[in-house]
């Protein structure tokens, strides 16, 4: 658990320290048109490029912190949940990949009004969201039935 607490915090401050420094290059650039240019096209992109742009930076960032944290995210930390296999495994990159950008599908955020109200990220991905505590136990007490009827050489 240690070691999620410092990811996140050397992640929030990586990127506050990128910020930081482009916000004090910004300030003090004598000759910042090129800058208020880019954020002058960026005002007025195409709302369509606007939403896949948008799209594609939301999916990767979501894809890293799910892959480093290993099918956990800051919003799973908080309820308590994490992203598995339909066998019950830890996805694999590929499956986070798929996970991620099957978010970028529009109207994606509606497929949980099906009957079995799975996302289509995780019908694509053929993953679930789990509760961390009852799958650690359903998974112990499964390990401890198959070793019923077991003899000692045999574990």
């Amino acid at each position: 658990m240690n070691y999620i607490i410092d990811l996140i915090i050397n992640l929030a401050l990586f990127y506050g320290f990128v910020i930081l420094i482009t916000l004090l290059w910004y300030s003090f650039a004598e000759e910042a048109t090129v800058v208020d240019d880019f954020f002058y096209d960026l005002e007025n992109i195409n709302p369509f490029l606007d939403r896949l742009i948008t799209g594609t930076v939301l999916a990767l960032l979501y894809f890293i912190t799910e892959t480093l944290l290993k099918g956990r995210t800051v919003g799973k930390f908080v309820t308590k949940t994490k992203v598995v296999l339909e066998d019950g495994t830890m996805p694999s990159v590929i499956d986070y990949l798929k996970r991620s950008f099957s978010r970028i599908i529009p109207f994606e955020a509606f497929s949980f009004l099906g009957n079995n109200g799975r996302g289509w990220h995780d019908s694509i991905s053929n993953t679930f969201v789990v509760d961390v505590v009852r799958f650690e136990a359903k998974k112990k007490s499964q390990s401890e039935l198959e070793l019923i009827g077991k003899s000692q050489d045999d574990i």
